[in-house]
């Protein structure tokens, strides 16, 4: 993006959104950032960017949006709500505002909100992501992108600097319904990894011979190489939240009943991630999983 260009918004400063911004940061380009928490919007005006309390002042400043919110309801109040990015006219002469939404929610909402966003002179992308706040901070997520073409043009310039491998799917909502195949293949093979590591763990072998013993084989994949050391060691450094994998989970089951396909390992999966949720610890890693086999690998012990 050209020096002069306007900063490129970033609203909700989770774990994920945060990468998002610092990696913008990074790559030299300006940023105005906006999260309801003031804390959240410190840090990253620390690193450099510009702090926006509301969203009329960043849609104002910026001519993209980046979101990275929990769900479809925040996504809606964000965008189309009474204070939100496209309650107030453009600046004179400003490009229309496009909103690149890397949320993960449902395709169904997606549609619509593209929809509104269009009937209020916006663009929509959705760009939900692969990858996890690592590869964002390093520029190598993996993007499943839906929306226009001359649209999805314009978001590269953005996420370029985000993505290793940005894909156009299809129209709007085309991103979201991959990100649910993702999450469908990412949530069964998680719980396959711990139950294989419990295995491991019961026989008292060393978990990266047992890798290696694995590497090239049919079971090896990249999942495979990144988690089964992190799960049988228990490693409960941040890369997901067991949350937000019941919200994908619950969110493909049902996109799978509207459209008419059964998921019933993907119900299983979520169940399983569900309890650990009813437990507290819905805030903890994914490779809390293993607290299925082994309570004391729970944040705290295991449940009472």
């Amino acid at each position: 993006m050209a020096d002069d260009a306007p900063p490129v918004g970033v609203v909700g400063l989770g774990v994920m959104g945060s990468a998002i911004a610092g990696r913008l940061l990074a790559d030299g380009l300006a940023v105005a950032v906006h999260d309801v928490r003031p804390q959240a919007r410190a840090a990253l005006v620390a690193a450099g960017a510009t702090d926006c309390a509301d969203l009329a002042a960043l849609a104002a400043a910026c001519d993209v949006v980046v979101l990275s919110l929990n769900t479809a309801a925040v996504v809606r109040e964000v965008v189309l709500g009474e204070v939100g990015l496209l309650a107030a006219a453009r600046p004179d002469g400003a490009a229309p505002l496009l909103v690149v939404d890397m949320s993960s929610i449902d395709p169904v909402s997606t549609r619509d909100l593209a929809a509104a966003a269009a009937d209020r002179g916006a663009a929509w992308v959705d760009a939900p992501l692969s990858g996890g706040a690592p590869a964002a901070a390093e520029g190598r997520l993996a993007l499943m992108v839906g929306g226009a073409e001359a649209d999805v043009d314009r978001a590269r310039g953005v996420l370029d600097h985000l993505a290793a491998r940005v894909t156009h799917l299809g129209p709007a909502g085309s991103g979201q319904v991959v990100k649910l195949v993702n999450q469908v293949l990412v949530g069964a093979a998680f719980s396959a990894i711990a139950e294989a590591a419990a295995l491991v763990r019961a026989e008292g072998l060393r978990p990266a011979d047992v890798l290696g013993a694995l590497t090239g084989g049919r079971a090896d994949s990249a999942l495979l190489q990144e988690f089964f050391v992190k799960f049988a060691t228990g490693d409960l450094t941040p890369t997901g939240r067991i949350a937000n994998m019941v919200k994908d989970l619950d969110t493909a089951r049902d996109h799978g009943r509207g459209v008419g396909v059964p998921l019933p390992l993907t119900s299983l999966v979520c169940e399983l991630n569900r309890w650990l949720v009813t437990q507290g610890h819905g805030d903890a890693d994914s490779a809390a999983l293993m607290g299925f086999f082994d309570a004391s690998l729970l944040p705290s012990g295991g449940p009472s």
